[in-house]
């Protein structure tokens, strides 16, 4: 097949280490990036269960509280995948493997800034495969009381969310942005999670947040930011929950072309509209990415700033 004129799939050019510490369970955690073949899509492999493998997919997410866990349904688990795979989302990264040493990716420092130096440093090289992107052709809506999601038709990749919260250092914030690697490193990869310093003793007992501190994410007391160094946006939260989508989005398998909506939305929401477009095999259709259709896609192309 003749590749020209098409965007070709990417993988890592060496494999990167790392050790981190886990944001719900709290242990140390040794992660590799490996590079991968063309079609291998993003799989996770635990070193500690004999080299036992799961690919990153939405059939594979199970519910679970503040973060997006995969489960193979037999026992073997990977949690806190969010941030790496809006790391390889952002990056454009189709095809790698990555190692670790338990079932909780690190948290790192609570972005996706440490997940795109290691990819970087990597190395990043185009493999003699097309890249296949997932496109939206229907619009596809859910809700859940407040919380709502919508795939739409459009030319890009593009995330608009809106967050609302009592809390005075929060309140509402919206934004819109386009994906392109540029603007990725620099708007979007280095927004941080963020918890509430009521909510810490309630997560811990129930075996979450063992990790979390002011280092990994920004923790909110009466009503402001606790971190001494503040924020890094003035709107880092809605950012963040941008970045979430990515991650989660793709899950998917591979990019997709339209616009993502949501207001309120989170971990749960963004599966659902997954699992809503797939449900309809008229909302979508699987096309090559052709160079001049994809400027948002590539990551050598011009840059774009996100628009609130």
């Amino acid at each position: 097949m003749s590749l020209h004129g098409l965007v070709r799939q990417k993988t890592l050019k060496n494999t990167i280490r790392c050790r981190g510490t886990a944001l719900h369970s709290g242990d140390r955690v040794a992660m590799a990036f490996h590079p991968a073949a063309p079609g291998t899509g993003i799989v996770f492999r635990r070193s500690d269960r004999a080299g036992a493998s799961l690919r990153a997919d939405w059939r594979h997410v199970r519910e679970s509280m503040l973060c997006t866990t995969i489960d193979d349904g037999a026992g073997l688990t990977v949690a806190t995948i969010e941030h790496v795979m809006a790391a390889l989302a952002g990056l454009e990264i189709d095809n790698a493997v990555i190692e670790l040493d338990g079932p909780e990716i690190p948290v790192m420092d609570g972005s996706a800034a440490e997940f795109v130096f290691l990819i970087e440093c990597a190395g990043i090289v185009e493999q003699d495969a097309p890249r296949r992107a997932i496109e939206i052709v229907k619009p596809v809506r859910i809700a859940d009381g407040a919380k709502s999601a919508a795939l739409l038709p459009s030319d890009g990749m593009s995330i608009s969310l809106t967050i609302d919260f009592t809390a005075a250092a929060i309140k509402r914030q919206t934004l819109r942005w386009e994906l392109d690697a540029e603007t990725f490193k620099d708007e979007i990869a280095s927004a941080r999670t963020f918890g509430f310093l009521d909510d810490v003793n309630a997560l811990r007992a129930a075996g979450l947040a063992r990790g979390g501190s002011m280092e990994n994410a920004i923790v909110i007391g009466d009503g402001r930011v606790l971190n001494r160094d503040g924020l890094r946006f003035p709107d880092e939260f809605v950012r963040h929950k941008i970045l979430d989508a990515l991650g989660d989005l793709y899950l998917a398998g591979a990019p997709l072309i339209g616009h993502f909506s949501g207001t309120r939305s989170g971990h749960a929401i963004n599966r659902q509209a997954l699992e809503a477009l797939f449900a309809d095999r008229s909302a979508y259709r699987i096309v090559p990415m052709r160079r001049a259709e994809s400027a948002e896609f590539d990551w050598q192309a011009g840059k774009r700033r996100a628009t609130a």
